[in-house]
């Protein structure tokens, strides 16, 4: 992973409102809503936001980061824009060339594996790809694996019981995963791309909160923070509640460091 320094004006972006407002759930759910028909003004924003985000651990400018699941290179830029070593892993070449070509410096493997030497990153990421996954505590593992003593481990996913949990199926997940995917295929001619038992699996808050309580007490690694990703700050304490975060939360963060 090479360094990348930003010029002067390279993390000029899209305009994001203050961390942990009211406009900034709002600004996201706006994009949200034309992520199919303009994928470059909502990944490009959910990108400067998550840099932001995670910025708030600590320095990027110099730290080496894998993104597990970086698709086609939205975060790339972000990150690089902020003066990080990024690079990217991801086993979906469809994904990879979304923008045209591959994006430089990465990789296609499986986060259930990641061909990486173990303690040597300073930040793992993964943004929307735990539900994607048919084993989400052992790629959550692996990416604790490959960063460095100190270093951080920062995932967020779509729970299953939130309203977008069966993605392009949903509401229909709510009746079943299998019968969401049968529904849509009858009625579009096709398979969804998120297919629920191949591309899309029913990953928890409670899976992963679990796993990761359980990471602190083997002395791997300290949970830093669990809160819902898109909320407001105010509605942080939403994650700390069973069975309501499962839904209301949408998109839950669970942050790491190593020890």
């Amino acid at each position: 992973m090479s360094a990348t320094r930003p010029s002067p004006d390279a993390t000029d972006g899209p305009a994001l409102p203050p961390m942990g407002s009211l406009a900034r759930s709002v600004a996201l759910f706006q994009a949200f809503r034309v992520e199919q028909t303009d994928p470059d003004r909502f990944y490009s924003l959910l990108a400067a936001d998550t840099v932001r985000e995670i910025g708030r651990y600590g320095p990027l400018a110099g730290r080496s980061i894998v993104d597990v699941g970086g698709g086609p290179g939205y975060f790339a830029d972000a990150f690089r824009a902020a003066g990080a070593r990024y690079a990217g892993i991801d086993p979906d070449v469809g994904e990879l060339s979304l923008r045209g070509d591959t994006p430089e410096g990465f990789l296609r493997a499986s986060g259930l594996q990641l061909p990486l030497a173990d303690g040597r990153l300073d930040l793992c990421i993964s943004s929307n790809v735990l539900e994607h996954v048919p084993d989400p505590r052992r790629m959550a593992s692996e990416m604790v694996r490959v960063v460095r003593p100190g270093g951080l481990v920062w995932l967020s996913w779509t729970t299953w019981l939130s309203p977008w949990g069966g993605h392009e199926t949903a509401p229909w997940h709510f009746l079943g995963g299998r019968y969401a995917a049968d529904r849509f295929a009858a009625k579009h001619g096709r398979r969804p791309k998120n297919d629920f038992g191949r591309s899309l699996f029913n990953c928890s808050a409670e899976e992963m909160v679990r796993w990761a309580k359980a990471t602190q007490r083997a002395g791997t690694a300290s949970v830093l923070d669990i809160r819902p990703r898109y909320h407001p700050a105010w509605a942080k304490w939403m994650a700390r509640v069973p069975g309501l975060r499962e839904t209301f939360c949408w998109n839950v963060v669970i942050v790491l460091r190593k020890t």
